[in-house]
């Protein structure tokens, strides 16, 4: 489990690039990143390596943002190796929220940032699966 910075942002000119101004004015590389829009709005959602100082950097800048848990899964990168981690999830009940791809750790492999309703349920079930591994960042 890894924990992801939720960043609410103005849909407007400038505002990624200031989010993106405190991470490297802070010295703080970006792992993985997604942006979803609501029109007016948007969350920008980030992982880091250095979790409360860029927490800490963003707030002090006077952007919104919050913490939530979430988890990194390496998957290969073949073909079902994705479905069957979701179809377990699906099978017992495991809502996914959301899920992003990230930069891959190693080569041949994919990384997956997943929003889960019960982590700890979903980690059970994925850590059994061929071909997935579930990682700290």
């Amino acid at each position: 489990m890894i924990r992801q910075i939720s960043v609410f942002m103005e849909n407007k000119s400038g505002r990624l690039n200031q989010l993106l101004r405190v991470l490297a004015e802070n010295n703080i590389n970006i792992t993985a990143l997604s942006i979803a829009d609501t029109g007016e709005y948007g969350i920008t959602r980030i992982i880091v390596k250095e979790h409360e100082k860029a927490l800490a950097a963003i707030k002090q800048s006077g952007m919104t943002a919050s913490s939530t848990d979430v988890i990194a899964l390496e998957v290969d990168d073949k073909p079902g190796t994705l479905f069957e981690a979701s179809d377990l999830l699906a099978a017992n009940g495991v809502n996914v929220e959301y899920l992003y791809m990230a930069t891959p750790v190693k080569e041949n492999t994919a990384l997956i940032i997943i929003k889960i309703e019960n982590i700890d349920s979903a980690i059970d079930i994925i850590k059994n699966i061929d071909g997935i591994t579930i990682i700290e960042l």
